[in-house]
């Protein structure tokens, strides 16, 4: 309990200097620094139920986006946000052969370990498909970390100068009543879910109960900041804990091949959503954070932390989860008949 309580007190410390020095996802990314540090000299521990709670936390708060305008707008989008899931596991395919040859894996585990359809989802799908999954995992994480050390501070430059559109929603005002009844709701639902082989029982049904609440008129509260604040404590601190020293030094020809890819994979797929966004018309910066090739519940927290859109944000992320859900094999299949994983 005191190693789980010092990781807490310093994680919320990193996030709140983070936070104070005007950092792009100031508490995620200091709760992941302050975390990984005290890693490095002795085991950082986070309780288990940490992150389900800042999940059912987030997916209650971002689905409060989604007003009856905003899901008109998104769902005329629906061409955009499947052409993006698509091109974005494409994305994943390119880069797989490179991180295979660079770690020596072989093509089944590279596809599984490139694919940017969340870490929980890829690590499921890979365990569904038979893959090691300690290579899966080790991969996916570095991705999900690169990601959130690169595109928050990259967007952080053009959001706030992007003019307002009707994604960009006021926030709700707090009832505490409510705001009780609420999370109870998002908590029962989830728990009823997590029975399920849904991959991330803890975000999504929450997410769409507050959808469907929102996008009625029905919703009765907002979430306060200072919860959302410790969900990203939470989600940074966990992100942090797996950053030991076995974890960068054990495997160091995968981490490298992990980094390089990565960061090859962002490239892509942000040089493709600023494409897609100036051909339909939709916010470059916005598109851009819905191809990122990171997890749908770090990136809707730094599309709400910037203000930029964060249904369309969260749209792009549920339709690429979809499509891996129904497609990633089909599609690995299709890449070895035409020769591009060999």
């Amino acid at each position: 309990m005191t190693s789980i309580l010092l990781t807490l007190l310093l994680a919320a410390l990193g996030g709140a200097v983070f936070s104070a020095l005007h950092v792009p996802l100031a508490w995620m990314i200091g709760a992941l620094a302050a975390t990984a540090t005290l890693n490095w000299f002795r085991p950082a521990r986070v309780h288990k139920l940490m992150r389900p709670a800042a999940l059912i936390i987030l997916g209650l708060s971002l689905g409060q986006s989604f007003t009856p305008a905003v899901v008109a707008a998104v769902a005329e989008a629906i061409p955009a946000l499947l052409a993006a899931g698509i091109l974005s596991i494409l994305s994943g395919v390119a880069v797989a052969p490179m991180l295979g040859r660079m770690a020596g894996l072989d093509s089944r585990t590279g596809y599984f370990a490139s694919v940017p359809g969340g870490v929980v989802v890829m690590i499921v799908l890979a365990q569904r498909a038979g893959v090691s999954l300690p290579p899966v995992t080790l991969a996916q994480t570095i991705r999900v970390l690169v990601v959130v050390l690169t595109f928050p501070f990259g967007l952080s430059f053009f959001a706030h100068h992007a003019e307002d559109t009707v994604f960009n929603t006021a926030r709700l005002a707090v009832d505490l009543p409510w705001l009780l009844a609420l999370l109870a709701a998002g908590l029962g639902i989830a728990l009823v879910m997590s029975r399920t082989r849904i991959a991330n029982p803890w975000m999504l049904p929450p997410l769409i109960l507050s959808i469907a609440l929102t996008g009625t008129g029905h919703m009765p509260s907002g979430i306060p900041s200072f919860l959302v604040n410790m969900a990203q404590v939470a989600l940074g601190a966990t992100l942090g804990q797996r950053i030991t020293r076995e974890f960068l030094l054990g495997s160091r020809q995968l981490v490298l091949a992990s980094v390089i890819s990565s960061l090859l994979l962002c490239a892509l797929c942000a040089a493709i959503g600023v494409a897609l966004g100036l051909a339909t018309g939709l916010p470059p910066a916005a598109v851009v954070l819905g191809m990122a090739p990171g997890g749908m519940p770090e990136m809707g927290i730094t599309a709400r932390s910037l203000d930029l859109a964060v249904p369309l944000v969260l749209g792009f992320h549920l339709t690429r989860t979809l499509l891996c859900n129904l497609f990633v094999g089909s599609i690995y299949d299709l890449a070895r008949r035409l020769r591009i994983l060999r």
